[in-house]
């Protein structure tokens, strides 16, 4: 897809009080919001409804078929309206994806301070997000739009699946091995950017990684030794990993050492201080959940991915046969092994 080229003085970044997926309510406040004080009501046909905070919602169709639904929007993370379409329509796709289905149609939720940025503008994020859509092979078939105090875009989308491709995050067991397809750090980088710290090299880096679809969990979800699977966004790697093992008899073990890094100098961002709120709202919330090798580790774990990778745990005897296949079909998003399912321990998570 073409980029529009774009002449604007307009930082889209600077009229948003949070970025991305950053900008999500923190997991001990989302917790609260969603407790019930009364029965749910019983919806036979939903299968997959919020109770283990999975991506998407799942309705059985009936003839072995699933219908996906899902939404995702978030204020800007970069400048460029072109680039924030493309970021937060590939984010929204993704939920999709991580649930083994694939995409059907989106619709569009923009809201836009009409009064601060021009229209033009929007527009441009409008085509960004239907450039992406249209490179997953789906209709940005319509939406809705408000003016609001801040720019914000996102998708509704619904996707099919077989019945039996359907991929929890919370069914891994002890065995299993856990394996990561996009490399960690979007929200340093981000952060940098804002501050005015990042290097020329690595000016379009996050961009490149939060534009990759991620794809391959189409054909994960038709795998039947892929156990469990999510993807990375807001509440960084251990908040998504929380969610696959918290209410289970499993702890997930992960080597740190193993982790994918966006580029080899994002200690150097993080000693000058290129940290983003939303990483202490993380660890705040479930950090007396995991049990952590070295305190300096949390700059990296708890930090707020946007259209992160996908997390999933496979069957120790296929995991080599499903990453063979996996980078061979889908380059762009290479798995990388980063731990284990083990059976419960004294917490939830483990780094070392």
């Amino acid at each position: 897809m073409d980029k529009p080229s774009s002449t604007s003085t307009y930082r889209l970044t600077q009229f948003a009080h949070g970025a991305g997926c950053g900008c999500k309510i923190s997991p001990a406040v989302l917790e609260e919001i969603l407790q019930r004080s009364n029965a749910t009501p019983v919806y036979p046909q939903l299968i997959v409804g919020f109770e283990h905070r999975d991506d998407a919602a799942v309705v059985d169709l009936g003839n072995e078929r699933a219908l996906i639904s899902t939404t995702d929007f978030f204020m800007p993370i970069v400048d460029d309206p072109y680039d924030f379409g493309r970021i937060a329509a590939a984010n929204a796709l993704s939920d999709v994806y991580a649930m083994g289905g694939s995409p059907l149609v989106a619709l569009a939720i923009l809201g836009w301070p009409v009064n601060k940025l021009p229209a033009n503008l929007a527009r441009a994020v409008v085509e960004g997000g239907r450039d992406m859509c249209a490179a997953a092979g789906v209709p940005l078939a319509g939406g809705h739009s408000i003016d609001a105090p801040e720019p914000i875009f996102g998708l509704c989308v619904n996707g099919l699946a077989p019945l039996s491709h359907i991929k929890r995050n919370h069914t891994a067991r002890p065995g299993d091995q856990l394996y990561l397809t996009k490399p960690l750090g979007i929200g340093i980088l981000s952060t940098a950017e804002k501050q005015g710290l990042l290097q020329l090299h690595h000016r379009n880096l996050a961009i490149d990684w939060m534009t990759r679809l991620n794809r391959a969990g189409n054909w994960l979800g038709s795998q039947l030794a892929i156990t469990a699977m999510t993807d990375v966004t807001g509440f960084g790697l251990l908040g998504h990993l929380l969610e696959m093992v918290e209410n289970t008899p499993c702890t997930a073990v992960v080597e740190y050492h193993r982790l994918p890094l966006i580029t080899p100098e994002l200690h150097t961002y993080i000693m000058a201080g290129a940290v983003p709120g939303g990483t202490r709202r993380n660890w705040q919330s479930y950090g007396n959940q995991v049990s952590l090798g070295n305190e300096q580790w949390i700059n990296l774990l708890a930090d707020p991915q946007t259209s992160g990778g996908l997390l999933f745990a496979v069957k120790p005897e296929s995991a080599q046969q499903i990453v063979d296949n996996l980078t061979a079909q889908f380059p762009e998003t290479p798995p990388q092994l980063i731990g284990e399912i083990v059976a419960r321990r004294e917490k939830p998570i483990e780094v070392h």
